[in-house]
């Protein structure tokens, strides 16, 4: 990834409706050029263009971490977890659990039936452990590139 790159990027994660035009101006490219990197960002999946929000002002009352310990296939364990609409993160990890998959439920009942019913359920789910989000003190994602 070049520096162009990395700078339109910079911008899009301080602003995601920063106008191409004024992309173009900070990093010398035309409209057009920058509107094409953009789409092959896009299309190669370095880049998604959302809105952000707090899931509890949206009706998603509860979040979780959810740690999983897995048997036998750690990679096709996360692949059907990832297929859960209500997982927002599923990653692969080192360390005390295999998987660990951050999920939005609109309140209670629904973790309890998401976590009893359909993670559970999942071919090579050993075990969970379930950690509450009590308040969404900070979520930023406008790290940068490197």
């Amino acid at each position: 990834m070049d520096a162009t790159a990395k700078a339109i990027i910079a911008m899009l994660q301080r602003d995601g409706r920063a106008p191409y035009a004024t992309i173009a101006r900070e990093v010398g490219l035309s409209e057009a050029a920058v509107r094409a990197r953009v789409q092959r960002l896009l299309e190669n999946e370095t880049l998604q263009i959302v809105a952000v929000t707090d899931p509890t002002q949206v009706g998603f009352q509860r979040q979780a971490l959810i740690g999983i310990t897995v048997r036998g296939d750690i990679q096709k364990v996360a692949d059907q977890l990832a297929r859960l609409d209500e997982a927002a993160y599923v990653v692969v990890t080192a360390g005390r659990y295999d998987i660990l998959i951050e999920v939005v439920c609109e309140d209670d009942d629904h973790l309890l039936d998401l976590l009893g019913s359909r993670i559970r359920a999942v071919d090579g789910v050993a075990q969970t452990e379930t950690l509450m989000y009590l308040n969404l003190t900070k979520q930023r994602y406008d790290w940068g590139t490197r």
